[in-house]
């Protein structure tokens, strides 16, 4: 596991989204991910919705044996809710961010790193936190060159 850089406190307006929600087991996640993003570009594409940005997992809650999640895209105006999609929003205001190099399996240090800055920073997490895959996995790739941004709101 590699991380990039060092986390760093910005601010970010919020974001209307695309998205899939579900509570999922965590051993679940890799099928919520794959249906999630199987369903969206369609649903999007179809209302004549732009994306605006890579895709991303926003949580709602610390994960535990399962996780309140939802998978989508920035989009340039929101979406009508059809079948499993529905509109959304990032949040906007002061985020912790950190970006991490390499495969998911390094994604649990690394979000833990940051909360330790957080906290180090005496800054107060939020309820909500997400991950921007800022490079879009495949079969082939080599899992050292991914890249995901780590962001958590903070008070």
């Amino acid at each position: 596991m590699t991380t990039t850089g060092s986390p760093q406190l910005i601010t970010v307006a919020p974001a209307t989204t695309a998205v899939v929600r579900d509570v999922v087991p965590m051993a679940e996640l890799a099928g919520f991910y794959d249906r999630a993003f199987g369903v969206l570009p369609g649903a999007v594409a179809a209302q004549g919705v732009t994306v605006t940005g890579p895709a991303f997992g926003l949580y709602r809650g610390i994960p535990g044996p399962t996780v309140d999640l939802e998978a989508g895209f920035p989009t340039d105006r929101p979406v009508r809710a059809d079948g499993d999609v529905r509109p959304g929003e990032l949040p906007g205001g002061r985020v912790a961010r950190l970006v991490h190099a390499g495969s998911f399996d390094g994604l649990g240090p690394a979000w833990e790193r940051l909360g330790t800055w957080m906290g180090e920073q005496g800054l107060t997490a939020g309820e909500v936190f997400w991950e921007v895959y800022l490079t879009e996995p495949s079969p082939e790739m080599d899992p050292a060159d991914l890249r995901t941004e780590l962001n958590w709101p903070v008070r």
